[in-house]
């Protein structure tokens, strides 16, 4: 299958745009808004977070980030306290019932890329699987995907 550059956009726009529904509808088993999820998802990679800090990483502004978290707070999954590093900020951190609910989160998640990979022929998913490999590193190197993020940390794995 040829794609023609300036369509390119258009499809990865799609691409984002239909995996990111699909995702929200398979989340909602763990009970976690897509707001929550991106919390959860990112407290379980880097620790405990400063709010600020969490809606920078996330880009979302800190009303957002500040609703979602005390939303979570209610439910268990973390816990605000001041930081010991800064007394005019809040440390946000991962319960253990959070810490669950987010490998649920990933696994399910995970569980639902697999799907999707699954009705691919090996051959097909060999070209997909590169293909992401070469997205992830230029969305890596572009300012605007990591202006608010930590360099990401080298993985002995070979996935991403």
């Amino acid at each position: 299958m040829t794609v023609r550059s300036d369509c390119s956009g258009a499809m990865l726009r799609e691409v984002a745009r239909l995996y990111t529904r699909a995702q929200r509808v398979v989340a909602e088993c763990c009970r976690a808004t897509n707001t929550q999820c991106h919390l959860l998802g990112e407290l379980a990679r880097s620790g405990p977070l400063s709010l600020s800090e969490l809606g920078t990483r996330v880009m979302l502004e800190k009303s957002w980030v500040s609703r979602a978290v005390d939303s979570m707070v209610e439910r268990g999954l973390v816990t605000k306290a001041p930081n010991p590093a800064d007394a005019r900020s809040l440390l946000v951190t991962l319960t253990k019932e959070g810490r669950r609910t987010a490998d649920e989160l990933e696994r399910t998640l995970t569980s639902h890329a697999e799907q999707l990979l699954g009705s691919l022929t090996s051959r097909e998913r060999a070209s997909v699987e590169a293909s992401l490999v070469l997205l992830m590193k230029a969305l890596r190197e572009d300012q605007a995907a990591m202006c608010c993020l930590p360099a990401p940390e080298k993985k002995e794995s070979s996935c991403c």
